[in-house]
């Protein structure tokens, strides 16, 4: 696999105590995260530079589109079995590690981690944007949910697949890099944990290598695999399948099962610190409008966690 350049073609600017009521959040407007840019000329301009790298690339793309949070990607169906996505991000903007994630993981990770083949990569840059295109394996089967990561419906998968996803986050962890989010360094921690958790900042001792955004979405089964590794990077033990926990709390059943295929996460101290930071970010994500029927349910598993109330709303960032 190798990574190609477009140059300027002139396309257009392509918890809770007893008797305690359960704290739930102000009413807030539900943001849709997963959807076309609210701009309509931003939604033309990735519309546009994912047929440039269609035919760049040399494939046919077709199908439904996919947009990625808040419409910063773009996918389709290529060819037969093809998948081609498409990332951007403002000149004036320094690209962060989910940039060129995908192609990492693929290029790192042991082949034991089910995930799709990178093909083919691309890059160019036009006035006011830079993009990235990935033509990627397609799955011919749907992940276990779409629309979001906040989970609907329970999941009844069989314990093989549990075990194969915890096999794969077991091998993942053994990867040793340098990537890290910026916002899951030990400076956002101590920042934004007593406004979100209401409780002093807790020092991370066991750090490890996860995905960074596991959800129903983002998993396909059985037989299983992972997709979207933009954002695997170093993170604290135990943050993945606090994540996965905290997507799947409107349906305790799933909650319930994830926490028995994960009990080195949900009974040790290092694997609860994880989770803490796992709702401390959906709680920010909340704040900024994302997942608002998710929010209640977070609160109350922090409280379960810490004894604590979640304030609401949190003090302004400082």
């Amino acid at each position: 696999m190798t990574t190609r350049t477009l140059l300027e073609t002139g396309h257009p600017d392509p918890g809770r105590g007893p008797g305690r009521p359960p704290r739930t959040a102000p009413a807030s407007t539900p943001v849709a995260v997963f959807a076309p840019p609210e701009d309509p000329h931003d939604r033309i301009r990735m519309i546009r530079a994912h047929a440039a790298a269609a035919g760049s690339l040399s494939v046919r793309a077709h199908g439904a589109r996919t947009w990625g949070f808040r419409g910063r990607t773009l996918s389709r169906r290529a060819d037969d079995h093809r998948w081609l996505r498409v990332v951007s991000t403002p000149q004036d903007k320094q690209p962060g590690i989910t940039w060129d994630g995908t192609a990492c993981a693929d290029a790192l990770l042991p082949r034991s981690v089910p995930r799709p083949r990178v093909h083919d990569l691309l890059e160019w840059r036009d006035r006011t944007h830079r993009y990235r295109a990935e033509l990627s394996e397609h799955l011919p089967r749907p992940a276990l949910q779409s629309g979001g990561p906040v989970l609907a419906r329970d999941l009844y998968l069989p314990d093989t697949w549990w075990a194969d996803l915890r096999a794969a986050l077991t091998v993942t962890a053994t990867v040793p890099t340098r990537r890290q989010a910026g916002w899951i360094r030990s400076s956002w921690i101590d920042r934004h944990f007593s406004r979100l958790l209401g409780i002093p900042a807790i020092q991370v001792t066991s750090w490890t290598t996860g995905h960074g955004d596991l959800h129903a979405g983002n998993l396909f089964g059985p037989p299983l695999v992972i997709i979207n590794w933009e954002g695997w990077s170093r993170m604290p033990t135990g943050f993945d399948a606090g994540l996965f926990h905290a997507y799947s709390l409107r349906r305790p059943a799933t909650a319930a099962r994830i926490r028995a295929a994960f009990p080195d996460v949900f009974s040790t101290v290092e694997g609860r610190v994880g989770e803490l930071v796992a709702l401390a970010h959906l709680l920010q994500v909340s704040e900024r409008g994302g997942h608002p029927e998710l929010t209640p349910h977070l609160a109350r598993r922090a409280e379960q966690l810490t004894g604590t109330p979640v304030p609401f709303p949190p003090a302004p960032a400082s």
